[in-house]
């Protein structure tokens, strides 16, 4: 998948899609040198580094939120502070780490790989909350500002229901 820079963006998000069980497979870095996948955490060949987590955005009207599970990438140290905390307790008091978001949303323009983001720990038992810069880009929006049930069930025709370029 092509970054805005044009460089080629390395994530597990592709190799890692889920897949009913007749057609599971291991993606082929999952077994080489300094790799890892788990569904919190992925690492490819001691060099890429990324943990799951979730965008959040509020829904409009009531106590709800809407939200995505994403791969961010993290930094080589961020991601081992990360690990190193990973069954600890009050963990959630340790700052956010800068990412970059690792997966393609579908129902966004323009893409949504290679946000800025921070990762907020959360306590044992809880996915990161993933912070998006605050951009103008429509996903960023949406989680300042919120969406409406419609919305929520915009985004669930066209993920469940993909049309067009690559459905």
């Amino acid at each position: 998948m092509a970054t805005p820079e044009g460089s080629e963006s390395l994530t597990c998000v592709d190799e890692f899609a889920p897949r009913d069980s007749a057609s599971e497979r291991t993606p082929s870095f999952a077994t080489a040198d300094g790799s890892l996948l788990s569904a919190d955490q992925c690492v490819i060949k001691a060099e890429h580094y990324f943990v799951t987590g979730l965008v959040e955005i509020p829904v409009i009207g009531s106590d709800d939120m809407f939200s995505w599970a994403v791969w961010t990438s993290l930094s080589r140290d961020n991601f081992a502070r990360s690990a190193d905390l990973r069954d600890a307790p009050k963990r959630e008091a340790e700052g956010p780490y800068f990412g970059w978001l690792a997966t393609e949303l579908s129902p966004y323009s323009p893409s949504t790989v290679n946000l800025k983001t921070h990762v907020h720990t959360r306590p044992v038992g809880q996915r990161p909350f993933i912070e998006l810069e605050p951009t103008d880009h429509p996903l960023a929006v949406e989680q300042r500002n919120g969406i409406t049930l419609d919305r929520v069930r915009d985004i669930a025709e066209a993920v469940l229901h993909p049309t067009g370029e690559g459905a």
